[in-house]
């Protein structure tokens, strides 16, 4: 590749990583955190902080914030990372940094998780722990993909025309078949409340305005905070306002690496 080539891309990856939003920002390095942490021998953080079945009770909720951002080593992080980022920067840019914090340590995180530990433990009789940022990314393409259908409904492939929609459906069922040791029932939780959240389904559940802008203004975030993202800088509007057609549609982002057992890796 000539030099020149190779500059641009590099200068362009390194504005993209230094425009990103507050909560994006927080999220990578907590990943990276938590597996810095893992590396000691002290305390199992991988045991510590799975989304295990049949260890969820009152002492144990915090499980259902700590699962995302734990990994079974340094590549599968890396791989999810690199699935999830460019999904939470638009959620984050059209939502709010502040709303991101009350959704994604709220109802985005604990409702899936609560329909993971549903199906596993009392439909399946199992109970398989999971660890990954992978439900967010197959939660955060059911957005996205119910905002595209708005504008684009279908994309052609020879004479079928086949629903926009449908997409992070191929990509939960490619990943099945190609990452066995993933949890489809994992991914398949994110991504129907993802679907929920992009109908609207789940605004009600969405911290009211009102009360944002009243935080905001109090502790002066915007000013306080760098790459906060206010409730006035938002795309978009609040959950059920979507795009409209002259808005152009984003495609999905790439294939996110799966939720995986406790006992074994994520990857291609």
């Amino acid at each position: 590749m000539p030099p020149n080539i190779t500059a641009l891309n590099t200068t362009r990856a390194r504005t993209y990583v230094f425009r990103l939003p507050l909560f994006t920002r927080v999220v990578i390095i907590a990943i990276v955190g938590f597996w810095l942490a893992g590396l000691q021998s002290i305390v199992d953080i991988q045991q510590w902080g799975a989304l295990i079945p049949d260890e969820m009770g009152l002492a144990t909720l915090y499980r259902m914030n700590t699962f995302p951002f734990i990994h079974l080593n340094i590549f599968h992080a890396v791989m999810n990372i690199l699935a999830l980022t460019p999904l939470m920067e638009r959620f984050e840019a059209e939502y709010g940094t502040l709303n991101c914090l009350a959704l994604f340590f709220g109802p985005l995180t604990t409702i899936p998780a609560f329909l993971y530990i549903g199906l596993e433990k009392f439909v399946f009789g199992n109970n398989v722990a999971v660890m990954g940022a992978s439900m967010w990314v197959f939660l955060l393409l059911g957005v996205e993909a119910v905002k595209t259908y708005k504008v684009n409904p279908n994309f052609v492939i020879g004479t079928y025309s086949i629903p926009t929609w449908t997409t992070p459906i191929g990509v939960l069922f490619a990943m099945a078949v190609l990452v066995p040791s993933s949890s489809f029932w994992g991914h398949a939780a994110g991504l129907v409340i993802g679907y929920g959240a992009g109908l609207g389904y789940v605004k009600f559940l969405a911290p009211p305005e009102k009360i944002l802008r009243w935080i905001e203004g109090k502790l002066n975030l915007l000013g306080r905070l760098p790459h906060y993202v206010s409730i006035d800088q938002k795309t978009y509007g609040r959950f059920g306002v979507l795009p409209s057609n002259n808005t152009p549609a984003a495609a999905s982002p790439g294939v996110a690496l799966g939720l995986v057992g406790s006992t074994q890796r994520l990857g291609p």
